[in-house]
């Protein structure tokens, strides 16, 4: 009987001691929500990757945003140099897509447009396409898509219950570009889907609800000179962002990989018009593990390129800014800011 009562005791210390690392442990299927850094912070000091800036002229304040698994956060500053925050300005509803099983949100950006602030993002699911490739990673439903609000900190609305280009497309990365008062969603086409990655637009309804007509190929990553094939035999197209230069040239800077990991190059229309025709500039324009950049203008007229360097884990990876310069026929990377701050 004494044996017997301390083989009973042995395991309910066991049981106990299993319930405890049971609650210490994050379940798979309800992972602990990540929480940024909170500030104020230096842009140093912030963890997000994928980052948008949107120079708010009503405010005069400048919101960054970025994504972390199902969550969209904001961080705020007037000098870019101290940082509030964050604040959740969006998470993945119930259901978003119907039964598409949405896992997280990638690469958000904000515009002001007419009046009202977008979100435009892309979903990323668990929801397998019809068409799948032997010995391939998996196609998924993924697909870009725009929320809108009254608040560049929302809450913000769903403007269709779908991705923008069409649904059999894995599309990333959508941005927002207006041409003689003509919105577009210039996008990714998802190398894993088609192997060399493109980047595409479609023109968009004046609200920005759906597109009014089928995506235009502007180029595939095998045009430019500086990208290399990955191990899986794709080629990688990330990120486009776009500025106008002073000379009516057209610049889009986007992301691949290269030499140096991660890398920013530009794409650079003479005519001035989405359409094209493209051409590449040969020499990257930052080399250095870093990417998906995004193009801004500050209050006091000064062209920024912000992008997240290194490309490697949510603790190492920042957002990084630069001053950029626009000589009419290219852009060059200038000094980074803060750097000798």
């Amino acid at each position: 009987m004494l044996v017997l009562s301390r083989l009973l005791l042995l395991a309910l210390v066991l049981c106990i001691g299993d319930m405890a690392f049971a609650q210490d442990t994050p379940s798979p299927q309800r992972p602990r929500r990540f929480e940024p850094p909170a500030g104020p912070l230096s842009l140093a000091d912030v963890r997000l990757r994928d980052v948008c800036i949107l120079p708010d002229a009503k405010s005069k304040t400048y919101y960054m945003i970025g994504s972390r698994g199902p969550r969209i956060w904001q961080y705020t500053s007037t000098d870019l140099r101290t940082w509030e925050g964050p604040q959740m300005i969006y998470e993945v509803p119930e259901r978003a897509w119907g039964d598409v099983d949405v896992r997280g949100i990638w690469a958000p950006e904000l515009h002001a447009y007419r009046g009202s602030y977008y979100l435009f993002l892309t979903y990323d699911t668990r929801t397998l396409l019809p068409e799948q490739w032997r010995n391939w990673r998996p196609r998924v439903i993924r697909g870009s898509t725009v929320l809108k609000s009254d608040s560049p900190s929302g809450p913000f609305t769903a403007l269709a219950p779908r991705s923008t280009p069409p649904t059999d497309m894995m599309t990333l990365d959508g941005t927002l570009l207006v041409e003689d008062g003509k919105p577009a969603m210039v996008f990714c086409h998802e190398w894993v889907q088609i192997t060399v990655g493109t980047i595409e637009y479609v023109p968009l309804t004046d609200d920005l609800s759906r597109a009014t007509g089928e995506p235009v190929r502007l180029f595939s990553a095998d045009q430019a000179p500086w990208p290399r094939r990955g191990s899986e035999g794709g080629y990688v197209t990330d990120g486009p962002s776009f500025h106008r230069s002073k000379s009516g040239k057209l610049f889009m800077i986007w992301s691949s990989f290269a030499g140096g990991g991660y890398t920013t190059g530009l794409s650079i229309s003479d005519s001035g018009k989405l359409a094209g025709p493209w051409r590449h500039q040969a020499e990257p324009l930052y080399t250095k593990d870093g990417g998906h950049g995004f193009l801004f203008t500050t209050f006091d007229d000064q062209l920024m390129m912000v992008l997240h360097s290194p490309n490697g884990p949510a603790s190492e990876t920042r957002p990084r800014m630069f001053r950029m310069i626009d000589t009419g026929e290219t852009l060059k990377l200038g000094d980074e800011f803060l750097a000798a701050e």
